[in-house]
């Protein structure tokens, strides 16, 4: 199974093998991918994986946990960067069309491979993404003075439909302004 050597150079050994296993699991699933296959895609026979990961469970769920609190993370940053809550907006959009046009075979991983997770990190990475979308509700309904919460998050969820149909689209700059503009237009003057 040959993958894409767009792996970050200078990243861990570690890093790297969840780069890799995305892009495995992003085109075969979870499922259709050994730990021999894994292994030969970053130069190391399957076992040698045990050494950084104790199984594909473990794999799966460190890259879903960790790109989960890494959205988290980033939408904090930015909700705390500004008290005009367009400007919140405008970063928050960009910030969600970087992750989707940087990572598109996470978003599919999570998509189709989320119920193989073991419940516990499984229930950790809906909280946080539960976290994640209530940052969008909040800025929105600031945004949109009269919007309802749940006019709010159904407006987040369907802006998360849009931006995150990157892994169908080409990643080009232009893709990006686009994605952005869209989303705008659709988040600004809901009430």
């Amino acid at each position: 199974m040959a993958v894409s050597p767009e792996v970050r150079s200078g990243a861990s050994r570690r890093d790297q093998i969840l780069a890799v296993a995305a892009q495995l699991f992003a085109k075969h699933g979870f499922h259709g991918v050994s730990i021999a296959d894994l292994g030969a895609a970053v130069g190391v026979s399957g076992p040698a994986l045990y050494r950084h990961f104790p199984g594909k469970e473990a794999l799966l769920a460190e890259m879903l946990v960790g790109i989960s609190e890494h959205l988290l993370a980033g939408g904090q940053e930015r909700a705390a960067a500004s008290t005009d809550p367009h400007e919140v907006l405008v970063a928050l959009v960009e910030f969600q069309v970087d992750f989707a046009l940087r990572e598109p075979e996470l978003i599919v991983v999570q998509d189709r491979d989320l119920a193989n997770l073991p419940t516990t990190e499984r229930r950790k990475v809906r909280r946080l993404q539960r976290t994640y979308v209530e940052i969008w509700v909040d800025t929105l309904q600031r945004a949109n003075p009269g919007l309802t919460t749940d006019a709010a998050r159904t407006a987040a969820h369907g802006a998360f439909g849009l931006l995150n149909s990157t892994p169908h689209t080409d990643r080009t700059p232009q893709t990006a302004r686009l994605l952005s503009r869209m989303a705008l237009a659709a988040l600004t003057g809901l009430t």
